[in-house]
């Protein structure tokens, strides 16, 4: 089973989520793997202190222009919809940033004048911690395409284990990368009217793309009953709860994991598992 855990938006305690699941699933021997997806800012290895087994950059393929074929005619330019190419009358500029590597300026370009060569968006580290198999993607600064590092550490997803993956906060194509082909996104927020608002965002793209959806409440007992009120009328079951807790901010800060400071909800996190499991097999039937 893949397991993503998403967010509207950030702080709403996602990576600790996704953290602790992994963790409770190990603790009560359920094989499992944790991928961070969110490969710009990625952050569950600050709490897990993991060994790197394997290093591996992730490249995409850039236009190269050959000057001595190109006849200037600006179909490639055209074609790209991500203004990637800019034909000038005595030079087409490329701004590799912007490439989407779809390789339609080759097939147009009637001179054969564009050829690929390889950019290196970013890494992939691999590894194990507490019984966990664990992955992250890590974006280069600089750079603004996040998708193609997050499919090839998808490529990683072991099948003979429960795989949780760290989503990126929002709902823009970072977000629809990871959990386009999961088997259940769970939706972790805030009673706040931000979550509530970006908590809506989120269950529109999951219905979009038919990936059944459930809710975690963080902080449950600040804020107001929207959200709630939202998940009830919209059919979206919540799952869990934890409220506002001081050790767990506490133990967050110097890297402790929520289990860890509060074990008691290793069994909570195991509930949730199964819980959704269930979920994924009802929606099979």
């Amino acid at each position: 089973m893949r397991i993503a855990i998403g967010s509207g938006k950030g702080g709403t305690g996602k990576t600790t989520v996704a953290v602790s699941l992994a963790l409770s699933l190990a603790r009560r021997s359920v094989a499992v793997q944790l991928l961070d997806c969110d490969v710009e800012e990625p952050n569950a290895h600050l709490f897990l202190k993991y060994d790197i087994d394997t290093r591996e950059p992730v490249k995409v393929e850039i236009p190269e222009i050959d000057e001595n074929l190109c006849t200037k005619c600006g179909a490639c330019a055209e074609f790209c919809n991500f203004n990637a190419l800019a034909a000038l009358p005595s030079k087409v500029l490329v701004f590799p940033e912007l490439c989407h590597s779809c390789g339609g300026c080759m097939r147009v370009c009637p001179a054969k004048a564009i050829t690929y060569n390889m950019r290196e968006l970013g890494t992939l580290e691999i590894g194990m911690t507490d019984g966990i198999q664990f992955g992250l993607g890590r974006l280069n600064v600089g750079e603004a395409r996040a998708t193609p590092i997050i499919a090839q550490l998808k490529q990683y997803a072991n099948p003979t284990r429960v795989c949780v993956l760290d989503a990126p906060p929002g709902t823009s194509c970072p977000f629809v990368e990871v959990v386009k082909d999961s088997d259940v996104c769970l939706l972790v927020t805030e009673p706040t009217p931000f979550g509530l608002n970006d908590l809506r965002l989120a269950v529109e793209v999951t219905e979009i793309l038919g990936v059944p959806r459930a809710v975690l409440i963080n902080r449950a007992d600040v804020g107001d009953d929207g959200v709630e009120k939202y998940c009830a009328e919209k059919g979206v079951p919540v799952l869990l709860k934890i409220p506002h807790d001081l050790a767990i901010a506490r133990a967050y800060a110097v890297g402790t994991p929520l289990v860890d400071a509060r074990p008691e909800y290793v069994d909570s996190f195991y509930s949730l598992y199964d819980k959704l499991g269930h979920m994924v097999k009802e929606q099979s039937l």
